[in-house]
């Protein structure tokens, strides 16, 4: 009786999101084979504190040191989770893979509908792919850092050797990214318990392994300001807020697989909040060890390959850092299958309304693995050519961190920003801000709005031409591709592109509805009959 009832229960998840995506304008295409921990943990995988800290630090230590990496990281996660909550109150009302880009369409007023969607679902792709660029040169910059450690500093990795290894993870994640759903949904479980088993064990033993001279006092830990690069404090402190803002970053790819997820108008924007807020707390603690374990010679860690390996190495020496930084590098590693997962799904849905470059090839479903394999490639050589950059200069490839952050910050506030200026009639979903939802889009949209802009500027005051930030080149390259190409005469979108294309009417959501209606009564006379029997 119970496992039938359970079965019972499932299914009316599942038709109940079947529907809602029917409402919306979507055929369901893939298979619900996600879970709420699952959803859950494509996003908090994807944050993936350590490694991601890891990758970053180099923007902390510089901007403040210790009271940038503490403070800032405070401060930071506090915006970032009201951004969250604005985005998980849309995703909630409108669970779809398309996400960003729909709900910009659905909210805006109708002058604006078509270019404003073509912006957000060009910003989304452009930074997606971004992330999934920029997490898997971190993983193999950490690859090489621990050939480095391992060969006691002989070996120093050229940078066509790091792009070596960054094709073959690249690769090696296109690979897994075209397994079945339930294989995909599976793994991310094991990516959250090693994630969180990971965070812990750094927080608890970093302290207790290191060596007396390398610890430092409360008040440089904690207040004593460390400016490398010659900006004022002030700036600085806003400038080292980019490591926990690519950090806790992509959030958004919960939303992306709302539509291979279960009870998706709960599941997703709950997940968004839950990883966002767990793993604020959990890198505040990582930042605090860091800050109390990284000696004082901050100029020195700065000019290491990896700060955070270096201050891994004075801990636990070397085989102990070479233990613990194999189990980041397959953190890392699990980072970027998530993260081009996710991409994948949002390409799927951008290519399914026909606004994609070869958008008939990408809108297809692999008949084995029903799953999209062409959009998990198309992703994976867009981000393979963005490693190219690397040979333009070290700040070159960094500015691939920097567009992760900013080209999905245009692409998160702009339907934050339509549902209260757009005109529409926006009906929340179960997960609601109620009447905070004004006030917190406010701020998030601000805070969005500002950090864009600083990060544009280049590292230091008065750089030179080699040392000049290339975000605003590489992102604003492509968006004013892909505006042009919008308005290009007789075959720009402009004169086709019309918006979210629904792939299922209005006679096939009634008729849905019938046959779901019939399931329960047929369910109900079933269960009502069973109920009967077992009476004595």
């Amino acid at each position: 009786m119970s496992d039938q009832a359970g079965y019972s229960r499932r299914d009316e998840v599942e038709r109940a999101d079947e529907e809602l995506l029917a409402a919306l304008g979507y055929k369901q295409e893939f298979k619900r084979a996600f879970t709420p921990l699952e959803v859950f943990g494509i996003a908090f995988s994807i944050i993936g504190l350590l490694p991601s800290i890891a990758s970053v630090l180099f923007y902390a230590i510089p901007n403040g040191g210790g009271p940038a990496m503490v403070w800032g990281w405070a401060v930071a996660s506090v915006f970032i989770l009201l951004v969250g909550m604005s985005m998980a109150e849309l995703a909630s009302a409108a669970p779809t893979s398309g996400g960003l880009y729909f709900w910009t369409y659905s909210l805006s007023s109708p002058r604006w509908r078509n270019l404003l969607c073509w912006i957000v679902g060009y910003a989304n792709t452009i930074g997606s792919i971004a992330s999934v660029a920029s997490i898997d040169w971190g993983c193999a910059v950490q690859v090489m850092a621990a050939a480095t450690i391992g060969s006691g500093g002989s070996f120093q990795p050229t940078n066509a050797q790091t792009f070596g290894v960054y094709a073959c993870v690249i690769i090696t994640h296109a690979v897994i990214c075209c397994l079945g759903t339930q294989v995909l949904a599976r793994l991310q479980t094991v990516y959250v318990v090693l994630n969180v088993l990971l965070c812990l064990a750094v927080i608890i033993a970093l302290p207790i392994a290191t060596p007396a001279e390398f610890k430092n006092t409360a008040k440089f830990a904690l207040w004593d300001f460390t400016n490398l690069n010659g900006w004022p404090n002030g700036y600085a402190f806003i400038l080292s807020f980019l490591a926990p803002l690519w950090t806790i970053c992509s959030f958004d790819s919960s939303v992306h697989i709302s539509e291979e997820a279960s009870n998706a108008a709960t599941a997703v924007p709950w997940a968004i909040v839950w990883a966002i807020g767990i793993a604020g707390l959990l890198g505040w603690a990582i930042n605090m060890s860091l800050a109390f374990c990284m000696g004082t010679d901050l100029q020195a860690l700065y000019n290491s390959d990896q700060p955070m390996a270096q201050i891994f190495f004075n801990s636990f020496g070397q085989k102990g850092t070479l233990a613990i930084w194999a189990i980041f590098v397959l953190v890392q590693y699990m980072m970027g299958s998530s993260m081009l997962l996710a991409a994948s799904r949002q390409a799927f849905a951008f290519s399914r309304d026909s606004a994609l470059p070869f958008s008939n090839w990408l809108y297809r479903m692999n008949g084995y693995t029903k799953t999209p394999v062409n959009t998990v490639w198309y992703d994976a050589m867009l981000a393979l050519a963005l490693g190219l950059l690397v040979f333009a200069g070290d700040q070159a490839i960094n500015a691939v961190f920097a567009i992760s952050v900013t080209g999905l910050y245009i692409a998160y506030s702009i339907p934050i920003a339509a549902r209260f200026i757009g005109d529409n009639d926006f009906k929340p979903g179960p997960f609601t801000l109620g009447i905070f939802g004004l006030p917190v889009a406010i701020v998030s949209v601000s805070f969005m709005f500002f950090m864009s802009v600083v990060f544009f500027f280049p590292t230091t005051p008065n750089p030179a031409v080699e040392d000049m930030n290339y975000t605003i080149v590489v992102l604003g390259g492509i968006m004013i591709l892909s505006v042009i190409w919008y308005y290009f005469p007789k075959y720009g979108g402009v004169h086709w592109f019309t918006g979210p294309v629904a792939n299922i009417n209005a006679k096939s959501v009634e008729s849905s509805t019938r046959d779901s209606d019939e399931f329960d009564k047929r369910n109900l006379k079933q269960n009502s009959r069973v109920d009967t029997t077992e009476v004595p």
